[in-house]
């Protein structure tokens, strides 16, 4: 035997030694994160009988944003940081739900981009509740069937989701948050042989999505649209020769194969979520409003004297869309998203300014900011 054997030999048993020591160490070591998981969780339940005692909403962006911003900035390491906030989601997911189980309303079915969104925001113990259309998830919530909703408003290759910006001034509910889903699109087939495909299945928008991949790689094929990503991917797996544009989780979920992953035109593809609810958040320092405006159609200007007050003030406008008047031709709402909270003096001041010049006005909500990359 050569003498590294030898030494490779002798120095198992120690070795085993070691491991199982290190082991009983993080042994212990779980025991002690259980232990002051269970002192967290009996705080929590503190935290919920105050909560009902006031009436104040279950769910808190503004609060879990900060969870997760105070512990990165605290992190010596080596925990990285980016798992922070999955590790915490869950945490405070388990610990919310000891308050009260957080029905989330969001347009399904399983497997949807929606429900994706809504599983990384709300975690494993929240209850998710799959709703057929976007008017259904406003519906929802609006009836006290769920807490929150989560619909889509805009995504960075295809612009606004229309339905949503459409139901939004009638919806008598406030806005409470944003998500940001960093969008993958994956072509999937029961074959999962490109050359089989005759055509395409998907979700109007993710189609849109991925249109220049499909001019280059299935010209002929025929591109059909489908109320969901799931709903193409099981219109797919009954049709040898259509192929459906979904996630990983649909295509798999509905026994298909992949042809080609993140086909989507652009590689920063995120899709923008507002969530409704019946109860405004507190104000988190980092919070966007968003607002509603209708003008007079004769009066010349009005739209510059709309948006000069925000001008004057600082206050920064970081979205205007429009939307047309039903029955009301060449007409529209406007649609601002502007940074800062109602309670702020300039914003106040733009606001008043503002809503002096419009027909009509409404605040649609107040809410903390979405972080990038963590949704």
């Amino acid at each position: 035997m050569t003498e590294s054997g030898q030494s490779r030999r002798s120095s198992t048993p120690a070795a085993a030694a070691g491991l199982a020591d290190l082991r009983d160490r993080i042994d212990s070591i779980d025991s002690e994160i259980l232990a002051r998981l269970n002192e967290r969780a009996r705080v929590v339940q503190e935290v919920g009988r105050h909560k009902q005692a006031s009436g104040s909403a279950v769910y808190s962006a503004g609060r879990e944003q900060e969870i997760v911003a105070r512990l990165a900035a605290e992190n010596s390491g080596p925990f990285p940081d980016h798992a922070i906030a999955p590790v915490f989601r869950e945490i405070v997911s388990a610990t919310r739900a000891l308050e009260e189980v957080l029905r989330v309303a969001y347009l399904g079915p399983e497997g949807t981009f929606s429900h994706l969104a809504a599983t990384q925001q709300f975690g494993a113990s929240a209850e998710l509740v799959s709703q057929a259309s976007i008017a259904d998830v406003f519906g929802a919530v609006a009836r006290g069937q769920a807490h929150l909703g989560v619909i889509p408003v805009e995504n960075t290759t295809d612009g606004i989701v229309t339905q949503s910006y459409d139901l939004l001034p009638d919806f008598e509910g406030t806005l409470c948050g944003e998500l940001l889903l960093r969008v993958s699109h994956d072509l999937f087939s029961l074959s999962g042989r490109r050359v089989d495909v005759k055509r395409v299945i998907s979700h109007p928008q993710p189609l849109a999505q991925c249109r220049g991949w499909l001019d280059r790689n299935l010209p002929d094929a025929e591109r059909l649209a489908a109320a969901s990503t799931t709903a193409a991917a099981r219109m797919a797996s009954e049709d040898e020769s259509a192929a459906a544009i979904c996630g990983r989780t649909a295509g798999l979920a509905t026994g298909l194969r992949a042809i080609e992953t993140a086909i989507e035109d652009r590689s920063d593809n995120t899709t923008r979520f507002l969530l409704l609810g019946n109860q405004p958040p507190e104000p988190s320092g980092n919070d966007l409003t968003s607002l509603v405006f209708t003008l007079r159609r004769d009066e010349s200007g009005a739209l510059h004297r709309l948006l000069e007050p925000f001008a004057r003030t600082g206050v920064n406008l970081t979205s205007l869309q429009l939307r047309p008047i039903k029955g009301k031709p060449w007409e529209y709402v406007f649609f601002l998203d502007i940074e800062g909270h109602p309670g702020q003096p300039e914003v106040r001041e733009a606001l008043s300014a503002a809503s002096s010049v419009a027909n009509s006005h409404r605040v649609l909500g107040s809410f903390p900011r979405a972080t990038p990359g963590t949704k």
